[in-house]
């Protein structure tokens, strides 16, 4: 199988980039705004440590929003369920960094991957603990499900972040005045930023998402109801109001990040991680989302059967 999914990825490889029709990078953080979006990266592990990838695979970009389902990995266990009683389960329907449905829900943001309820899961990894241990705790996580140290967060990124993330300030703050922000706003946000700086290659991503595949040979950091807990959030809620559309092309849980990441998890068999940094309308990749369709279909992999 290895042989023929390296010969799929070389030729899609080559497909996306004679299409050419990229998006648009996501410029309201000027550190991402300076990004070429004609790039192109994706990777696959296998059960028992096999990896596949092609195009741009080892170059390293800023996951983004894909960070958020480690911090929610993290919260889950610290506290496990506990968190849901201050973040919902909800696709949003919304734009990930809309304050209209945090308003309908009194402070309770819809799910943990909208900016929103993002805020709510880094509140939590920071309470009793200084942001350097929680940005520690999440780098360590991805270091250990990657089993490679060479992770690190991108400062300008973040500095940039910090810069212009009025919105996401204007959220912190409307947590705040509900009561569910435990933290200062700006400790939360300044954490909040580090984490969504983190950098990493399709090859690391790939390789981190197979705690939540719970691929053979995989270290084992989740248990299976984690797992399943977290895909089924990625399923619903990972492509913010895309999310049905993604469903429905690929029917695979998956992540994305306006960085132009997308972490695709088909339960037992794979970890996929696609990059192409030019956005669809949704602020999903737009490259990625066709790719991960094009992938999970040759393959034949989807939750549905």
């Amino acid at each position: 199988m290895t042989d023929a999914l390296k010969t799929f990825l070389t030729d899609l490889d080559l497909d996306i980039r004679a299409q050419g029709d990229w998006g648009q990078v996501a410029d309201y953080i000027p550190e991402l705004g300076r990004i070429d979006p004609a790039q192109f990266g994706i990777a696959v592990a296998l059960p028992g440590g096999g990896m596949v990838s092609a195009g741009q695979a080892r170059q390293r970009f800023s996951i983004q929003s894909v960070s958020k389902v480690f911090s929610l990995a993290c919260v889950l266990g610290r506290i496990g369920e506990q968190i849901w009683t201050r973040v919902g389960r909800e696709p949003s329907g919304q734009r990930f960094d809309s304050i209209l449905a945090l308003e309908h829900e009194n402070g309770r943001p819809r799910n943990p991957f909208i900016n929103a309820g993002a805020l709510v899961t880094t509140d939590e990894l920071l309470t009793g603990r200084a942001p350097k241990e929680t940005l520690a705790e999440t780098l360590g996580f991805l270091r250990a499900a990657a089993e490679d140290d060479d992770i690190h967060i991108d400062k300008a990124v973040a500095r940039s972040e910090a810069a212009t993330g009025h919105r996401n300030a204007a959220l912190a703050h409307y947590l705040k005045s509900c009561d569910n922000l435990r933290n200062p706003p700006e400790i939360t946000l300044g954490t909040y930023v580090h984490q969504c700086a983190i950098e990493m290659t399709c090859e690391q991503l790939a390789r981190a998402g197979r705690v939540i595949a719970q691929l053979p040979g995989a270290p084992r950091m989740l248990t299976p109801l984690k797992a399943r807990r977290i895909s089924a959030l990625m399923m619903m809620c990972g492509h913010y109001d895309g999310s049905g559309d993604f469903a429905f092309r690929v029917g695979l849980p998956a992540k994305s990040g306006v960085g132009g990441g997308i972490l695709l998890i088909a339960p037992g068999q794979a970890s996929i991680a696609i990059w192409s940094p030019g956005l669809d309308g949704y602020g999903n990749s737009r490259m990625g989302s066709h790719a991960a369709e094009r992938l999970a279909h040759h393959m034949g992999w989807s939750v549905f059967g």
